[in-house]
This record gives C-alpha cells, structure tokens and sequence, in this order.
C-alpha cells in the first residue's frame, strides 16, 4: 500500500474521539539510564510535548513514572521497563475511547496535525470489507514504519494484543496491516519521526528548537 503522503499536519481539524497512550518506562540505556522523558528540549520535557500533540484526546495514559502533569492518567507495565508490549497492555487497560494514538515519550516534533492526519487515515469501523485496516502508522521518508506513532481501533487492538505472546511491536502491529502516513515534511523542518534516543539527538533537538534545554 503507497504511504498518504498528502496527509498534511492541518488535516482532520476535528478529529474523533479517541485516547490516547504515551509509553514513558523505557531504560534509556543509551542515555545513560537517564530520565529520558523528562529531559528538556523547547523549555518542556519531552513527555509534556508528546503530550501536547495530544491535547484534545478524551484521556491521556502515560506508562511510566508519575510527573506533575494534571489532567494525565499515569499507569506501570508489569514489570516495569518490560519493553513495549506490556507498556501497551497496560496502558491499553485504561483506554475507552473507539480510537487510540500510541507515541513514544521522545518523539518532541510530533503535534496535534501529525496525529489527526493518523486519526483521519483510519478506515472508519464496519466501512467496507472484514479485511479493511484497523489502524495507521507513520512512516519516514524511506517508507520505514514507525511503530511508536500510530492511531488504532481500540478494540481490534485489544484483541491482537490479547493473542499476542511476543515482544515485538512490529511482531503485533505489522499483522494488522495499517495504513502507512507519510507527511509532508518542508525544507529545514524536523520530522515527526525525530526521536532521541542518544545524547547527539537531545542535543540536536534542542538546537532543533531553537537552542533551549
């Protein structure tokens, strides 16, 4: 399937309803155990700025460490810093909403038009054939999925989770063949899919937006 390329960050101004999960509990072990999702980049730590991208979601679950973020619902993997999977599972328990966007805490470039263009790309739920695509994904620009942004039918979701015994991300969401968003990304601009995982991207990133921790 060609990745929605015309997918802009304006699209879907009024997005459905849905939730929201930020999995915050990783080990940053190439930030030198770090407190990865709090570290500064723009003046916020990076997990307000995922969440920001947010914003209009009926809840916001973040896996990991409780922070003062009022209005945010903060849960733990079993065990903490399983990996991904069980993030999901248990951030996925909070979830009621008919939709929900999953994001990785690290992502400072993603906003609110990355995750509506998501939203907007998901087949609507009983529209069309029994095979139709339960979800999206965002993709880069050398069509690699990202599969730490992405918005899902939360039911489908559950119960590929529920089936699923694995570790890998890709492992479970690959099957469920999402739809691949590739957006528009100008010149000189950073792509939503810009993620810190070491001490060069933090730093990169706070340069990136404009040079404040």
């Amino acid at each position: 399937m060609r990745p929605r390329s015309e997918a802009g960050a304006g699209e879907a101004a009024c997005p459905p309803p849905y939730d929201a999960v930020i999995l915050a509990g990783g080990r940053a072990e190439r930030l030198g155990g770090a407190d990865k999702p709090g570290a500064l980049v723009g003046g916020l730590p990076l997990v307000e700025r995922v969440a920001a991208a947010v914003g209009d979601a009926r809840t916001v679950v973040v896996v990991g460490p409780p922070r003062d973020m009022p209005g945010v619902l903060f849960t733990r993997e079993d065990p903490p810093g399983g990996g991904p999977v069980p993030a999901l599972r248990a951030g996925l328990a909070e979830v009621t909403s008919p939709l929900v966007v999953l994001l990785a805490a690290d992502l400072p470039f993603v906003v609110a038009g990355h995750v509506r263009a998501l939203l907007a790309a998901v087949p609507e739920d009983g529209a069309g054939p029994r095979e139709l695509p339960v979800g999206a994904v965002l993709v880069d620009d050398e069509g690699r999925e990202q599969w730490l942004t992405g918005a899902w039918r939360t039911a489908a979701l559950k119960d590929a989770l529920g089936a699923y015994e694995g570790r890998s991300l890709r492992g479970l969401l690959g099957p469920l063949g999402p739809v691949p968003v590739r957006p528009p990304v100008a010149p000189g601009e950073t792509p939503p899919w810009f993620d810190c995982d070491t001490v060069d991207d933090l730093r990169a990133a706070r340069e990136r937006a404009g040079g404040r921790g």
